[in-house]
């Protein structure tokens, strides 16, 4: 019902209204003592969905550590850093040794992160990348499949794509592995998240226990939205098998899969797969 009535409010209206809505939030949480210094504001915390902000940072560094190996000397490359839900919790854990570097294409919530996560810690250093996306950066000039991270080959010991490539198309998508296949050092690793189609989620899928149907079949991947394409975004588990190890990045079994399409049992909502540098890798 409410969402009916949220649709006969007018595009501008509604946004001031939700504005509104966030600024009195924010308002309670800072007199609650719920509100620090390293929370953004929830307008911006809503642009890369809801959630709670906090435990899915420090869930994900739990992730990092355990699954992908991740160690405080690490300099670590976070490929889509948003509005640094998981820098927050890096901050804690990454020694003098180690160093972050984070990209994102909403300027508003990279300019945050520059001024309350980088001013205060000197290893941690944020960028805007004017990459066109439909869903968060429809001015963008650059596509993606010609961005070149700006940061010299072999610059890190850990690259993290937490709901990347679960938006990028596919000539998109192989860009970015090459990408960073060529800025990991050799031995080093990559923990992405994915919709993996296998025949597990397939069967889920339709049987009606998925929470995205996947639809839409177009070259190369499926969609949740033909009309919003990086809206979700699903590939086949084997073509990102293939993908990884055509770039040099060699799969760590197992993959841990998530329970968008209904699993019991399940690590967080998305796929997660973990690659690594294989020696003599060419990028």
């Amino acid at each position: 019902m409410y969402k009916k009535l949220e649709e006969l409010i007018p595009g501008r209206a509604r946004s001031a209204i939700r504005s509104v809505c966030y600024e009195l939030a924010d308002g309670r949480d800072f007199l609650l003592g719920r509100r620090d210094r390293l929370t953004p504001p929830r307008r911006l915390q809503v642009v890369i969905g809801g959630g709670d902000f906090k435990r899915a940072g420090q869930k994900f560094l739990r992730l990092f550590a355990e699954l992908g190996g991740l160690r405080p000397d690490h300099r670590v490359l976070d490929v889509g850093c948003g509005v640094g839900r998981m820098a927050i919790p890096l901050t804690g854990f990454l020694s003098a040794q180690g160093s972050y570097d984070g990209f994102d294409v909403v300027p508003e919530c990279v300019e945050w992160c520059q001024e309350k996560i980088a001013s205060a810690y000197p290893n941690f250093h944020f960028l805007t990348a004017d990459l066109f996306n439909e869903m968060y950066n429809p001015r963008g000039t650059c596509n993606a499949r010609d961005f070149v991270f700006p940061y010299p080959s072999q610059s890190f010991d850990f690259v993290y794509l937490t709901s990347v490539f679960t938006h990028t198309l596919p000539e998109d998508t192989e860009h970015f592995v090459s990408e960073i296949a060529r800025v990991l050092r050799t031995g080093g690793r990559c923990f992405a998240t994915f919709f993996l189609l296998n025949a597990d989620s397939e069967k889920l899928i339709k049987a009606g226990e998925s929470s995205i149907d996947f639809a839409h079949a177009i070259e190369g991947c499926r969609l949740q939205d033909v009309e919003v394409p990086e809206h979700a975004v699903a590939y086949e588990e084997d073509h990102v098998r293939s993908l990884l190890a055509k770039h040099g990045l060699k799969l760590k079994e197992p993959i841990y899969f998530g329970r968008w399409c209904g699993r019991k049992e399940f690590t967080v909502y998305q796929d997660i797969v973990i690659s690594e540098k294989e020696s003599g890798a060419e990028c």
